[in-house]
């Protein structure tokens, strides 16, 4: 009896073979994949082995409503949220911003408005926004639920190996040790969240500045991509990711870490919990102003490399637009732009933090955290 209840729960698994390191790969039996009801609908649900007990003949349960209702997709579509409703509003200082950084129309701010009117009208102080809004959706979501992720993580394996101890190289009568105190949680988090949101969305980031410096080159966005993949294929969307990656890790180490320093600080200082919506504006605005200024010659690089064919001549690395500004202009260039930049990184910076926060109060009301 023993025997036919194990070739029992045997037919309920299909062995595909052994992987590569010999360990045998067990699938669920097709005829076990159901459909589980729901109360009011159905959300298509289906048994799978639990990868940690799959030699115990232990099934994971997983349904859609259960992947929606985690921490992360709350994390990540307030991000999108915020990203999306920050940008609907400061479009027209981001339009200002990008051709005062690469050197296009006026050196001034009101100029340059009034330049863009002239122009293009009212209208062209949106330059671009269509992409704008597709970019910024999945970088924020990315960008913010990356932070979260890691940060974490760190904080997680750093109280754990507290406790067991951090683990240990021996080499001979040598010992070294693996300890992870040394480091920001917050820091690291706001480095990976810049390095991987970049890597992910900087080809819409580039076809976001060609549609807003040159409109009448690239009128559509179809035409844009067409045009910028025959002219240098793949890699033409990747232009200046160097100098990107180079300058996205002192902004956005900078900027999560003075966001979560100076907001952990004021509500220490003033006894509270948790900031109200304009405390959560000034101290985002402060933390964006701070990591702009530490980088921002190394966006007026970027900048340049990402437009230079526009202009008829790019600079083949970072170092040598760098030296092409501060030849041209001296030191100053390298600066140029950014009070333009500071006018549209503050209120970005403040607002989004300010949208995030409010948005996760209401995904995940009853998991919120300091």
């Amino acid at each position: 009896m023993a025997m036919e209840s194990s070739l029992s729960q045997k037919k309920r698994y299909c062995v595909m073979g052994d992987d590569v390191y010999g360990v045998m790969v067990i699938v669920p039996n097709p005829k076990e994949i159901e459909l589980v009801k729901h109360n009011s609908f159905h959300l298509p649900s289906f048994r799978l082995p639990d990868p940690r007990l799959a030699f115990n003949n232990k099934v994971l349960y997983f349904t859609l409503q259960d992947f929606l209702r985690t921490r992360e997709v709350g994390e990540f579509l307030s991000g999108a949220l915020a990203g999306a409703m920050t940008k609907a509003v400061l479009a027209p200082l981001e339009t200002i911003r990008t051709r005062m950084v690469v050197g296009v129309g006026s050196k001034s701010i009101s100029g340059s408005f009034i330049q863009v009117i002239n122009q293009q009208g009212w209208q062209g102080l949106w330059a671009g926004n269509a992409i704008n809004m597709i970019r910024i959706v999945p970088t924020q979501a990315i960008e913010l639920g990356t932070f979260e992720f890691v940060k974490r993580a760190m904080t997680s394996t750093q109280e754990k190996w507290n406790q067991t101890g951090c683990p240990k190289l021996q080499i001979g009568h040598l010992s070294v040790n693996f300890s992870l105190s040394w480091l920001s949680p917050v820091a690291v988090g706001g480095a990976a969240a810049g390095v991987v949101s970049t890597l992910v969305c900087h080809p819409l980031e580039v076809l976001k500045d060609r549609l807003t410096i040159s409109p009448e080159t690239y009128p559509t966005l179809g035409l844009a991509i067409s045009k910028i993949y025959k002219s240098g294929g793949i890699g033409a969307f990747y232009a200046g990711l160097s100098p990107t990656l180079i300058g996205m890790l002192p902004y956005s180490t900078c900027f999560y870490f003075m966001y979560e320093t100076i907001k952990k600080s004021y509500c220490v200082a003033k006894k509270k919990n948790s900031l109200s919506r304009p405390e959560m504006l000034l101290i985002g605005a402060l933390s964006g102003l701070t990591a702009s200024t530490i980088s921002f010659p190394l966006e007026v690089a970027r900048k340049r490399l990402m437009v230079g064919a526009l202009q008829g001549k790019c600079p083949p690395h970072m170092a040598a637009a760098l030296s092409e500004v501060i030849r041209e202009e001296g030191l100053v260039g390298l600066y140029r732009g950014w009070g333009a930049s500071c006018l549209k990184v503050m209120p970005s910076s403040g607002i989004t933090w300010m949208f995030y926060e409010a948005w996760k109060d209401i995904l995940l009301a009853e998991r919120r955290q300091l």
